[in-house]
């Protein structure tokens, strides 16, 4: 069992690492403002959404690397997890002036994190 959490909390914090760390390098060579500032246009939050949807395969095809059994099931539990925490930040981020990108997050959490999952077990089977 404490495998199973470790391979879904690897997972996590593959995601949450690589988004924060690319925002804050993003905010340093300034094509993002600082998250102080918000004045988010639809081309930056597009190049987020891209890029945190990418970390989220990422993060399911680690979750299922490091999963002991079941790596797809360990990589869908994390995409649930992803979609949980993305729902509670639409919540808090309701007053942003774009309502698609939270939504996007929300709608993308799960199939991104089963995809990194799917692409591992793939590996496995070949």
């Amino acid at each position: 069992m404490f495998k199973s959490i470790g391979a879904v909390f690897a997972g996590m914090l593959c995601i949450i690492f690589l988004s924060i760390g690319t925002d804050y390098a993003l905010e340093k060579l300034g094509v993002f403002p600082q998250s102080d500032e918000h004045p988010f246009v639809t081309w930056m939050l597009l190049l987020a959404f891209v890029y945190r949807t990418l970390y989220g395969v990422l993060g399911g095809y680690v979750t299922a690397t490091f999963a002991p059994v079941y790596p797809l099931r360990h990589a869908i539990i994390l995409g649930i997890t992803g979609t949980i925490v993305s729902i509670l930040g639409l919540v808090k981020s309701w007053d942003m002036s774009s309502h698609w990108y939270p939504i996007a997050i929300i709608i993308t959490a799960l199939p991104s994190t089963w995809l990194g999952g799917k692409w591992k077990t793939n590996q496995i089977k070949k």
